[in-house]
């Protein structure tokens, strides 16, 4: 082979590694609870996930990845979902594991629902920031997406990005850089927090709750891949500010009162 042919290779290489793959939850994704209460729909296309009074339910990608931009749609619980949560989020196992969070906290009917998001390195969370939606989340799907590369973590709703968390592990900020994670999500009830703190809870006569996923995709951010270097350009980093200056809610740099030694090297460095 000669020396433009290997290059064409590699770049064809590069370029198969980039392009999103749509998952099929059949193929790509196992029910791992709820005895029943999942349910794979539209051929492998779709999934709803439904929780009573006795069981949430849950399911999980088959593979693990190491950095990666992944993609869900999801709708979520409409009307009175006071005390439930509906989760998206990549998880390693063990002691000292990592974890990206999207938590999606329901509230009584009329109420938005609250976006929980929160960074996990060796085991090691207390990284949370919330907002509020600026849509109903329940009327049609929207897509979440979590991009995560060695430079850093970007959550975002309808490729809006709401967070940005950068790897500051050279500050001694931890930050997932070597565990292979799984996607998870799942619907179960915790109305001992969720909802107001707890105040409003759970009105089991509106069960089952259900709530829907489809359309999960993943795109490779391996070495060489445009999602390796991933970053916000100047829109992106316009969008964050309107987010969090209009929708956040809760902010772990800015809780005096859980953190009154201080909070932690990252809330002193830029957001982007």
């Amino acid at each position: 082979m000669g020396t433009w042919e290997l290059s064409l290779f590699v770049l064809l290489a590069c370029l198969v590694a980039a392009a999103p793959s749509t998952a099929n939850f059949i193929r790509d994704a196992e029910i791992t609870w709820g005895d029943g209460r999942a349910k794979i729909v539209d051929g492998g296309r779709g999934l709803s996930l439904s929780l009573d009074q006795f069981s949430g339910s849950g399911f999980q990608s088959k593979n693990e990845y190491l950095f990666g931009r992944f993609d869900m749609q999801l709708k979520l619980v409409p009307d009175n979902s006071a005390g439930t949560v509906t989760t998206f989020f990549l998880s390693s196992q063990g002691e000292g594991h990592d974890e990206i969070d999207f938590e999606f906290l329901g509230n009584s009917t009329g109420e938005p629902y609250t976006v929980h998001t929160n960074v996990y390195a060796q085991g090691k969370g207390d990284k949370e920031q919330q907002f509020k939606l600026w849509f109903d989340p329940t009327a049609a799907f929207h897509t979440y997406s979590i991009v995560w590369n060695p430079q850093r973590i970007i959550f975002l709703v309808d490729n809006s990005p709401i967070r940005v968390f950068n790897n500051h592990k050279a500050s001694g900020v931890q930050f997932p850089t070597s565990q292979p994670m799984r996607v998870y999500c799942s619907l179960w009830n915790a109305d001992d927090w969720a909802t107001q703190g707890g105040r409003v809870k759970t009105d089991w006569a509106k069960a089952p709750f259900v709530a829907n996923y489809r359309n999960f995709k993943i795109e490779s951010c391996a070495a060489g891949t445009p999602c390796a270097s991933h970053e916000l350009d100047s829109n992106g980093r316009n969008r964050l500010r309107w987010v969090q200056q209009k929708h956040m809610v809760y902010n772990y740099c800015a809780d005096a009162t859980r953190f009154p030694l201080g909070t932690s090297i990252e809330c002193k460095r830029s957001r982007f």
